[in-house]
């Protein structure tokens, strides 16, 4: 079985991450899996980047005319856009190829257009790690038009100008006419896929994200403190996202709410924050703040979750985040939201707590009952860490692909003979 992974990125980003763990999952288990990216930054032989010197001009002349389309949507609403109208070769590349099964990831950041993705000729599977693919350009939905059409009488009043998102959806309306076989990460994904207007008659089947547990394991609190110099003798929260602090679904402003109900009830708590520097004007939160910065290598974040007490993820909006997975794998507990894919990490009361959604003062409340637990004893962190190897594993995780590509193949080879 030879599986071609095709994302954007292998590094930068959580969708990314993802799609490499899952990569190396299949290969570990006797799968033949090549990753083929636009961003390769190290040197993974497994992974093949532009090649060329003219495929490397191409790959950054691509971008422009997308970011200059992307502007003539005004709106208030900062996610991000993409219209994915550049042509490329990777249809044309792949169906030449000697390849069962395309695996398609994160591809939106104008890696393939939709035009081309409508002409894969072999069994695709497409991973979704948000919701881009039955949207129109946008990332993340705060509306109901994906479930509705995209039409002039549903479009947001925070919107004006070019309807770009309607412009886009039309045109994977036109291009998709073959289904693709979808696989989402939560179950929360998989409901928005058969609820979308576009998808909503495609296969899709849940299938986690992959952590390689042998490896992500717990390393000694006290040692790793001293390592990371994080104060040693107080309850530490953990908080992280790709662009920190910034990114409004990821629930900050939320987290901020919370903690200003503990303000009395754990005077030593003290929150770290990795995936931004300190800010120019300090964010106020009642509660000293340690800023990390970007952790770019498994050791380091293991460290990082490994320092903490519990993990908090006040997403309004988010898929499986690989920051849930990381710290249960590390045998830290989770805080977050019932909502979402956060609900197929968090076992409530067992490996965390599971806040009512958007409800600070509850998720105050989980706070305060983590970490109560937390100082009795460790068997949330242990729950937490037997539940990643479970569910998360590299062994699980590949065993559950190679399934859905043998489907997959199975149902090319009937079509065919019909």
């Amino acid at each position: 079985m030879r599986i071609f992974q095709l994302t954007y990125s292998y590094i930068n980003g959580g969708a990314a991450r993802a799609a490499y763990r899952i990569h190396h999952a299949l290969r570990n288990h006797g799968v033949d899996s090549k990753m083929l990216v636009s961003d390769a930054a190290s040197g993974d032989w497994t992974v093949e980047g532009p090649q060329g010197k003219a495929a490397r001009v191409f790959l950054k002349l691509r971008r422009p005319p997308a970011d200059l389309l992307t502007k003539t949507l005004k709106t208030s609403n900062l996610i991000a856009h993409s219209p994915a109208i550049v042509p490329s070769r990777w249809s044309g590349r792949l169906n030449r190829s000697d390849a069962d099964v395309i695996h398609l990831h994160w591809i939106n950041g104008e890696m393939v257009s939709i035009a081309d993705l409508g002409k894969f000729s072999k069994p695709v599977v497409w991973t979704l790690h948000d919701m881009w693919a039955f949207c129109g350009a946008e990332h993340v939905a705060t509306d109901s038009r994906w479930r509705d059409g995209y039409k002039a009488s549903n479009r947001p009043t925070y919107e004006n100008g070019f309807d770009l998102n309607c412009w886009t959806w039309e045109r994977k309306v036109k291009h998709w006419k073959r289904p693709m076989n979808i696989v989402t990460p939560s179950r929360w994904l998989a409901d928005c896929v058969r609820q979308s207007n576009l998808m909503r008659e495609w296969p899709v089947t849940v299938i986690p994200n992959a952590i390689d547990t042998d490896s992500w394991q717990p390393i000694d609190k006290a040692f790793a403190r001293e390592l990371l110099r994080l104060p040693r003798d107080v309850p530490l929260l953990l908080f992280g996202a790709w662009g920190g602090t910034n990114e409004h679904h990821k629930g900050f402003d939320l987290l901020q709410a919370a903690l200003i109900h503990l303000q009395g009830q754990l005077p030593e708590l003290e929150l770290v924050v990795f995936g931004q520097l300190p800010p120019k004007k300090p964010v106020v939160m009642g509660f000293p703040i340690n800023y990390v910065g970007h952790m770019h290598d498994d050791i380091s974040l293991r460290l990082l979750y490994s320092a903490a007490d519990l993990m908090v993820i006040p997403s309004r909006v988010d898929n499986l985040p690989n920051t849930g997975l990381e710290a249960h794998a590390c045998g830290t507990p989770v805080v977050a939201f019932d909502t979402c894919g956060l609900q197929d990490i968090v076992k409530h009361r067992e490996t965390g707590y599971l806040a009512k959604a958007f409800d600070s003062e509850d998720f105050a409340t989980g706070l305060h009952w983590t970490l109560q637990n937390q100082m009795i004893g460790n068997c949330l962190g242990d729950a937490a860490r037997a539940r990643a190897v479970k569910l998360w594993s590299y062994g699980v995780v590949s065993r559950l692909y190679i399934e859905a590509y043998e489907a997959v193949i199975a149902q090319a080879r009937s079509n065919r003979s019909n």
